[in-house]
């Protein structure tokens, strides 16, 4: 359907720029990167709460799904994250010449195939076959967020960043509230664990497929945009001409912004590390919640961070189109409010006992609330800092601090060595809280919401007209079509 003919056209208050339909083509890809994250964050974090089942007979009303005994089930869950940090950079550079879109297929098909693999591969080769399976998904997933990023760079203009940005990295959380709210459910009834991973399996072989016809790498080869709406999109992105961008290695490394950024992610991918696969262990162990309930007070602070998130960034962009502060300012004011609260409750719960679990859940999901205001700043900083090199920039940052969602789960098994030991994991609460604080002091130092003076530096030796380009182009001008 052609939304020209549909929808009609509106302008911008403040500088009278036509910018298209109210709901164009901008936002139908933005709804793609939602759905691809939710469907890949299910496939993530399910394992925390599946891995329970697993090793619990008693779990499910069906006596004969096979369980086991595994006790290295922290360095199971860790196995996504080793093969996370390896293939984000080279996905970032390589699809400058093969193209996005159809990096991004292969990618998710390797996800999908990886997840629909895990229940056979734990009958057969155990902890080690998942190991194998959840390594596989975390090389393929590595790839997403670079590539997202990169077509974020494409889609999302400067005025609405905050506000696309934020949605499209939305679907990371509504992931985690289908996986950790349902899966629960799922493993007790009567298909067993094994279910979860055929769902979420199937579930991501058909947004491939879907994006394999509906997906567009820029506004540049859509064929249904509108011209008010692709000028607005290019014009303000300066993407009138598409170069190959050479990447300023040198410059990126040595920029205290983009390092800011990098930082506010280690801070972030920690805390939500200790709070995705961490407190389903935790409420279990020192609150004695059952599964089912685990599930669902381990979902409930990704409840509260989707509501918030959805409220903080249009405030965000707000604020900065209104001239009320800069886009800079904005940036750090909303990373305060989603390292500083976090640190905070985190402090409190890790003194609470039992006798105040009640307070101690309304924390957690305050946590998970307050938490959202950082994804207005570091998660899409990037494409302010730099729309040529964003995935480049984001592949950096996520597979810099990926090695700590690998070292925390190892952390925790060294130091919580009992289970049932509030004290233990109180030490883990408050590492989290201060690295918190940490990130976002050097966040409101070094920060930067303003594209850097090493954004348009181009690559003479990069051509769209290489063969494997020119093939990708005759692919996506097919799927285009339609």
């Amino acid at each position: 359907m052609n939304l020209r003919k549909v929808v009609c056209c509106v302008t911008s208050e403040n500088d009278g720029t036509e910018k298209g339909p109210l709901f164009g083509c901008r936002h139908v890809q933005v709804i793609f990167y939602f759905l691809l994250f939710t469907i890949s964050y299910c496939m993530r974090s399910t394992l925390s709460i599946a891995i329970v089942a697993m090793n619990d007979n008693s779990t499910s009303v069906n006596v004969d799904i096979e369980t086991f005994e595994w006790t290295n089930r922290s360095v199971v869950l860790s196995a996504f994250f080793w093969g996370y940090v390896i293939l984000q950079i080279p996905a970032a550079q390589l699809s400058k010449k093969i193209g996005i879109k159809w990096m991004l297929v292969g990618c998710t098909t390797v996800d999908a195939v990886s997840c629909l693999l895990i229940p056979i591969a734990a009958s057969r080769l155990g902890s080690v076959g998942v190991m194998g399976c959840r390594f596989t998904e975390g090389l393929a997933q590595g790839g997403v967020a670079p590539l997202v990023h990169s077509l974020l760079g494409c889609w999302a203009p400067p005025r609405e960043r905050s506000v696309l940005g934020t949605f499209a990295y939305a679907g990371c959380i509504c992931g985690n509230i289908l996986s950790l709210s349902i899966t629960g459910f799922i493993c007790s009834s009567r298909w067993g664990w094994p279910a979860v991973f055929y769902i979420f399996g199937s579930f991501s072989l058909m947004w491939t497929l879907a994006w394999i016809v509906f997906g567009v790498e820029r506004p540049s080869s859509h064929k249904t945009i509108t011209d008010s709406e692709k000028n607005y999109i290019q014009i303000s992105l300066n993407q009138q001409v598409h170069k190959i961008h050479k990447t300023p290695w040198k410059s990126i490394l040595l920029s205290p912004p983009f390092w800011s950024v990098t930082l506010a992610f280690v801070g972030a991918n920690w805390g939500s590390s200790v709070l995705l696969t961490q407190t389903p262990t935790y409420l279990s162990n020192i609150f004695d919640y059952d599964i089912k309930a685990n599930s669902l007070f381990s979902a409930a602070p990704y409840v509260a961070m989707l509501i918030s998130s959805l409220t903080f960034s249009p405030i965000c962009d707000w604020l900065i189109n209104n001239s009320i502060v800069s886009r800079t300012v904005a940036r750090k004011i909303f990373n305060t409010i989603g390292t500083i609260f976090p640190a905070i409750s985190l402090t409190i719960v890790a003194f609470l006992t039992k006798k105040y679990a009640s307070y101690s859940v309304a924390l957690l999901i305050i946590n998970g609330g307050m938490t959202a205001g950082a994804l207005c700043s570091y998660q899409v900083n990037h494409v302010d800092l730099s729309p040529n090199h964003s995935g480049v920039l984001m592949a950096i940052t996520n597979s810099s601090t990926s090695v700590f969602s690998i070292v925390s789960p190892l952390i925790v098994q060294f130091i919580v060595t009992d289970v049932t030991s509030q004290l233990q994991w109180r030490i883990i609460f408050l590492i989290t809280a201060g690295l918190y604080l940490f990130a976002d002091v050097f966040y409101i130092v070094f920060g930067s919401g303003e594209v850097q003076s090493w954004n348009n530096i181009e690559d003479e030796n990069m051509k769209r007209c290489s063969p494997a380009h020119t093939f990708v182009n005759k692919l996506d001008n097919e799927s285009n079509k339609y």
